[in-house]
């Protein structure tokens, strides 16, 4: 690729990000339903058929504005798996963070939480990429305990998702919603009950 191309490419990458996180803002103050392509062009003191340069369509703007979102919360997840401390320590690291990065960006938020409720109810595809990386990330860990002798000896991938499944309700945004006034248990609680099921096996 040629320098001009290349320069080209980054200002086109760098656009795309501007009218993404535009996108976002606009979401968060008037409505992710309300907002349309030319509240974003103005903002950005551009006209709509420039936004369009970029994104196809409106929905493309609203998977974009998810995606951000959502790979914010797995860069989290995977800095966690990667550092330091035993497998349990991190695993609770991480599913604290996951519901607390959750809690920030759907809950305390309502007009964000009406783009969450839209990507389930229309099933829009990057919601079972993100399930499958976090999945990914706490198949990682568990492997990790495993194979250092602090979770007994077994098959990494359905412990995963075992523990996935059972915490659930700390990370996935509708749950979170209806569950918000039901206490029990906590996530610190369901955090320990999977670490207990761990060290002791999990088989088929």
């Amino acid at each position: 690729m040629s320098v001009v191309a290349e320069a080209a490419s980054a200002r086109e990458a760098e656009q795309r990000c501007r009218i993404v996180a535009t996108a976002e803002r606009l979401f968060r103050e008037i409505g992710f339903q309300k907002t349309t392509v030319a509240d974003i062009a103005r903002a950005l003191r551009m006209s709509p058929a420039n936004v369009y340069r970029f994104f196809g369509s409106k929905s493309e703007i609203h998977v974009a504005v998810a995606r951000q979102l959502m790979g914010e919360v797995e860069a989290a997840a995977q800095r966690i798996a990667a550092g330091p401390g035993t497998a349990s320590e991190r695993l609770r690291a991480l599913v604290r963070c996951n519901e607390a990065m959750n809690a920030d960006r759907y809950l305390a938020d309502r007009k964000m939480h009406e783009m969450v409720e839209a990507a389930l109810d229309e099933h829009w595809p990057m919601i079972d990429e993100h399930i499958d990386r976090v999945d990914a990330v706490v198949q990682f860990l568990v492997a990790s305990g495993m194979e250092s002798g602090e979770f007994a000896k077994g098959d990494p991938e359905l412990a995963a998702k075992l523990v996935h499944t059972a915490l659930i309700r700390f990370c996935h945004p509708r749950l979170m919603v209806e569950c918000a006034d039901r206490p029990e248990p906590t996530s610190e609680q369901m955090i320990d009950f999977c670490l207990a099921a761990l060290r002791a096996g999990v088989s088929r």
